[in-house]
C-alpha cells in the first residue's frame, strides 16, 4: 500500500520497508496487535476503529523512536504535517489506520482465514516454514547491514528511507561475494542505484 502511494505521488518505485524483502513488517504487526488486543466477535465498530488508531499509533511511535535510537536515522517524519507528535505520528495517518484496522478486523482477516484453511494442511505447513525462515533470515541480514552502515547515515529530521536503501545497496555491492559473482557473470545486472554514483 505504501509503495503504491509513493509510486502514485512521486512517480517512482521505493521499497518502503526496513527489510530487504518486499514487505513492511510494521503493518503486519499492527494488524496482529489489533486482532489479538481487541478480541473476537465484537460488534462495536466505533470501538474497533478507535482501538485500531490507538494500537497502530503507539506501534508507529515506538518503532520510529527505537529505530532512530538504534540506527541513527528516520524512515519517516511527519514534522511538516499538522497535528503531529514529534514527527513520529500524525492525525493524517491515524485516521487511515483506524479505517484499515476496522476493514482488516471485520472483512480481510475472516476472508483470509477461510482461504488459508482451504489449503492442504501439509502444504500450509511447508509454506509457513518457507515464509517464516525467509523472514527471519531477512531480519538477520538487514539488521547486520544496518549496524555496519549506520555510522554513515545521519538523521536529517526527514524521511531517510531512500538514502538508507541506497546505502544498503552500496554496502551489498561492495561486500557481498554473491553480488560480485553475479555482476561478474552478468555485467548488466543491477539491484539499484549505488549511492557512490550519485551526482
Amino acid at each position: 500500500m505504501e509503495v503504491a502511494m509513493t509510486l502514485i505521488y512521486d512517480k517512482k518505485f521505493v521499497n518502503r520497508g526496513f527489510l530487504i524483502g518486499p514487505y513492511c513488517p510494521i503493518y503486519g504487526y499492527g494488524v496482529l496487535g489489533i486482532l489479538f488486543l481487541i478480541g473476537e466477535n465484537t460488534k462495536d465498530v466505533l470501538s474497533v476503529f478507535l482501538k485500531s488508531i490507538l494500537i497502530c499509533s503507539v506501534l508507529e511511535y515506538l518503532t520510529s523512536y527505537l529505530m532512530e535510537k538504534i540506527f541513527k536515522a528516520r524512515w519517516w517524519d511527519y514534522s511538516k504535517k499538522k497535528f503531529n507528535i514529534n514527527g513520529r505520528i500524525c492525525l493524517e495517518t491515524m485516521i487511515p489506520f483506524g479505517i484499515l484496522g476496522t476493514f482488516c478486523f471485520y472483512i480481510l482477516n475472516p476472508f483470509l482465514v477461510k482461504m488459508i484453511y482451504l489449503i492442504n494442511p501439509i502444504v500450509r505447513l511447508i509454506l509457513f516454514a518457507i515464509l517464516i525462515v525467509g523472514y527471519i533470515v531477512d531480519n538477520i541480514i538487514s539488521f547486520n547491514i544496518m549496524n555496519k552502515i549506520k555510522i554513515n547515515i545521519k538523521s536529517q529530521r526527514k524521511d531517510d528511507t531512500e538514502t538508507i536503501r541506497e546505502s544498503v545497496i552500496a554496502w551489498i555491492s561492495k561486500n557481498s561475494k554473491l553480488y560480485r559473482h553475479i555482476t561478474n557473470a552478468y555485467p548488466n545486472f543491477k539491484i539499484g542505484k549505488i549511492i557512490n554514483n550519485k551526482k
